[in-house]
């Protein structure tokens, strides 16, 4: 997905939201100078120091997520629920289903995370090289300073909600479960199917409920430019409304 076609959504949720564009940018900005990217001087290293390989992070051409591709959220149904994943030739988990599906001896082939949830667990995946999404957005710039320096980077793939810059991809979504489900299209999943999702949630205060009804609009969204339907939408689709469309 280009910029410009995630621009209408991003923008109807900063206004729903009352989020600041400025502080997603800076979040941005911070998490690019901490991971690096390509420059001249690399290059450099390259040529003068042969066997020597710059680690950059990962960019989108670097993964691929073909075939039948699982979308875990980390709702508590989610351990109820892993008949769903037998089928599935790639797991990709947000947050803390990770820790869910380790526990349940389920490989994880990427994981999304705001790093709200279990950096520890993201910090060990990135060290054995499994592809972790870290997201910045304006309420984690401490964590993102905190954490991310002790990832290995080259197995993290930076994130954000507003517009790309530098190594920072923007492949859509909003909570760490939709951009998990934007990623693997953006990276080639032939088919999507989901386990550990309840967008009706009267356990979540008021800021998560609206933030889940968000994700239920896009994967609507979703599902529509794929051409495809999630299954966890059926009762609910006819119902949704996208309004920056």
């Amino acid at each position: 997905m280009q910029f410009d076609e995630w621009r209408p959504a991003y923008e109807a949720i900063l206004a729903d939201f009352g989020y600041d564009r400025v502080s997603d940018e800076r979040a941005r900005d911070e998490l690019a100078t901490i991971v690096g990217h390509p420059s001249d001087a690399d290059e450099g290293v390259r040529e003068s120091q042969p066997g020597r390989r710059a680690i950059h992070p990962l960019g989108l051409p670097d993964l691929q997520l073909a075939g039948t591709v699982a979308i875990c959220g980390a709702a508590p149904s989610l351990a109820e629920e892993l008949s769903i994943l037998t089928d599935a030739d790639r797991v990709v988990a947000a947050s803390t289903a990770a820790v869910v599906l380790r526990e349940a001896g389920i490989g994880v082939d990427f994981m999304v995370t705001d790093l709200d949830g279990d950096p520890a667990t993201a910090r060990s995946l990135t060290a054995a090289g499994t592809p972790v999404a870290v997201h910045a957005h304006g309420d984690n710039l401490a964590a993102i300073r905190e954490h991310v320096p002790r990832f290995e980077v080259g197995a993290v793939l930076p994130t954000t909600q507003a517009g790309p810059r530098g190594p920072v991809v923007n492949p859509g979504g909003f909570t760490d479960g939709d951009r998990a489900a934007f990623l693997a299209d953006e990276v080639g999943a032939d088919r999507l199917v989901f386990a550990g999702w309840r967008f009706d949630d009267p356990a979540v205060d008021a800021a998560k409920a609206r933030k889940l009804l968000w994700a239920e609009r896009l994967l609507h969204w979703l599902e529509r430019r794929r051409d495809e339907r999630f299954a966890i939408l059926d009762g609910r689709r006819d119902r949704i409304e996208l309004p920056w469309l």
